[in-house]
């Protein structure tokens, strides 16, 4: 009995040891798929690629920044370079003279970013997956909806289509009338009146 004894306490502190390596392991694992699926600093979108000349001569007023050029000396061409403007996931638009740490020429509008929180300069390229943040900034596909689909708003409605819709169907009338149509428009409102059901109306 008491070698029994003896060799099932034996067993009993293997499986205890086992058991607190594998618990080690397990949290490891576990910290290591957090690190994986966290975002490097912010997401954000290609929007467009532009070229940029940047003016070395602006100075600060005081004529510092400017270079003297001796005479009949022409002055050196500006280099053109490529700039960046991405839409963050906090639906912000920058505009980056530089791409940071990738090459313009790499990057493609629509492509995913993972930028900094602060200066917003580009750390690297993320993968095509789809991310939620991102998401909410892309439209797939074109919007089903219609007005008729949105009951009792008419007045607001017509008040959309009169700002977004006609200054680009009736452009000639808004120029013949001298009437500046507005750059966009703010909808607001508690949840559920039917905002994002307009907006995609409008869209569609």
């Amino acid at each position: 009995m008491e070698d029994e004894i003896r060799t099932l306490k034996n067993r009993t502190t293997k499986v205890t040891n086992e058991n607190k390596t594998y618990d080690l392991r397990i949290k490891e694992n576990q910290d290591k798929i957090k690190m994986n699926t966290r975002l490097p600093h912010l997401v954000a979108i290609v929007g467009e690629i532009i070229d940029w000349v940047e003016d070395e001569d602006e100075g600060n007023g005081s004529g510092l920044g400017q270079k003297n050029t001796k005479k009949g000396e022409k002055p050196k061409p500006k280099e053109i370079t490529k700039a960046i403007v991405i839409k963050t996931s906090t639906r912000s638009t920058y505009f980056l003279p530089s791409a940071g740490l990738c090459l313009a020429s790499e990057l493609r509008p629509g492509e995913l970013l993972g930028v900094n929180k602060d200066s917003y300069n580009i750390y690297e390229k993320l993968p095509p997956e789809y991310d939620s943040r991102v998401k909410a900034m892309e439209i797939d596909e074109k919007p089903k909806e219609e007005y008729t689909d949105i009951g009792g708003l008419d007045k607001q409605i017509e008040e959309l289509v009169e700002a977004i819709v006609l200054p680009m169907t009736q452009k000639d009338k808004f120029k013949k009338l001298g009437i500046r149509p507005p750059k966009g428009l703010l909808l607001h409102g508690p949840p559920g009146t039917g905002k994002t059901l307009m907006a995609r109306a409008c869209a569609a």
